[in-house]
């Protein structure tokens, strides 16, 4: 696998990653994303993107806990997210303030991650 650097954030990406928007949720569950997940890690991807949207936030919850189970070391993978698309209230989407911090806390807390390491606008 090649690596390339993500702009100037200083973080070196696989130059393939794995998106979760028409796979975890209503597709497949925890047991076959950590069977896909594992099949992209040993073939050298480290970049994992997700949404707030992605099947209405479970997305985020099935891929935290399928790398939570794997036991992979959060120090090794490179997990994005991307806010816009929230739920249906008023302030449940968009890019003010109150929404970014609001919906990032929201995917950290479907994640199970304290951090991650990109957060797109998506637009």
């Amino acid at each position: 696998m090649q690596y390339k650097n993500l702009g100037r954030s200083g973080l070196k990406v696989s130059t393939l990653s794995f998106g979760a928007w028409v796979t975890f949720g209503n597709q497949l569950d925890v047991k076959e994303a950590k069977s896909i997940l594992q099949c992209c890690r040993d073939h050298g991807v480290n970049f994992f993107d997700n949404a707030e949207v992605y099947a209405n936030g479970r997305a985020e919850e099935i891929m935290g806990q399928a790398i939570r189970e794997l036991g992979w070391r959060r120090s090794d993978v490179v997990v994005s997210t991307k806010i816009f698309w929230g739920g249906p209230g008023p302030n449940d989407k968009g890019l003010s303030r109150k929404h970014i911090v609001e919906g990032t806390k929201a995917s950290l807390k479907r994640l199970d991650m304290e951090y991650v390491d990109v957060l797109y606008c998506h637009r």
